[in-house]
């Protein structure tokens, strides 16, 4: 009668284990994070035109209250069309991600865009926001590249949202789209000259989010403004500028010479080191053999 081999029903788990194995390693995290790139490199420039589309789709209605019905009505079935765009490509992308729900947190306007339509003006914002992120190669590039596109898009959004809200309101003077320029331009600034103020609750939000987002570009503008002269200085310096005046290097400083001279002496040092150890061999084997 011949026994089972030992451990023959590990054996069949253990041929069922590399199957178990592979399958996990398709939803690999590096994997989940390659394909959530790849869609976010092929649907970004194609978000960026979809987003320009619902800039005019929205503007029109605002720049022109007298538009007719139809053209009222074209521009109402793209800014539906764009924002369910959007929201696929939301659901796809958080599909994609290795951990969902650590995407959706990490991502809080683009949910808000998604969930709020009153924040659908935001999704020029969101796409400024990735695109930054994706294209950007150096850091400065990428604070100066945001700094100027969230800058005039915070003034175009903003001018058109004020004067939605602000538009036929009791006692508003935001009455047409140029005085919601105007007062886009003078409270992202925060220069505030108080001709034209918001009533409505909702332009008063208005107001509070550019009054912030102009605190927060006029600190980034500063901040690579002097980076920039600091990297400026240091490469324009040459080398003897760094030097005193008898050649030597600043205290705290060492220079490539001061540098070389050690290396020298180290190397002098160890040859002595070498020729005495040497020296005192050859002298205990000559005495030794007296």
């Amino acid at each position: 009668m011949t026994s089972a081999p030992p451990g023959g029903r590990d054996d069949t788990r253990d041929t069922a284990e590399p199957g178990q194995r592979e399958r996990p390693t398709s939803s690999h995290p590096d994997a989940g994070h390659a394909r959530l790139r790849r869609w976010q490199a092929a649907t970004e420039w194609p978000l960026t035109a979809i987003s320009l589309l619902f800039l005019v789709a929205y503007a029109i209605p605002i720049a022109r209250p007298d538009v007719s019905p139809d053209v009222r009505a074209v521009c109402s079935v793209v800014l539906g069309v764009t924002w369910l765009l959007f929201v696929l490509d939301y659901v796809v992308r958080t599909r994609l991600a290795p951990h969902p729900w650590r995407y959706v947190r990490r991502h809080p306007l683009e949910l808000a865009v998604v969930v709020l339509p009153v924040l659908r003006p935001l999704l020029l914002v969101s796409v400024v926001v990735r695109l930054n992120r994706v294209n950007a190669v150096r850091l400065r590039g990428r604070v100066v590249r945001f700094a100027v596109a969230g800058t005039a898009l915070l003034v175009v959004v903003g001018a058109l949202t004020v004067t939605q809200a602000e538009r036929g309101a009791p006692g508003a003077n935001i009455v047409n789209l140029g005085d919601g320029f105007w007062w886009a331009m003078v409270t992202i600034t925060t220069v505030g000259y108080g001709d034209l103020t918001p009533v409505t609750p909702t332009g008063r939000v208005i107001a509070v989010c550019l009054m912030l987002g102009g605190i927060a570009l006029l600190g980034v503008v500063t901040a690579t403004l002097s980076s920039w002269l600091v990297e400026r200085v240091t490469d324009t310096s040459s080398p003897d500028d760094r030097l005193g005046a008898a050649g030597e290097a600043p205290v705290g400083m060492v220079s490539q010479a001061q540098v070389a001279l050690l290396v020298a002496e180290v190397q002098e040092l160890r040859a002595q080191l070498v020729a005495d150890r040497q020296r005192t061999q050859a002298q205990g084997e000559s005495g030794s053999a007296e």
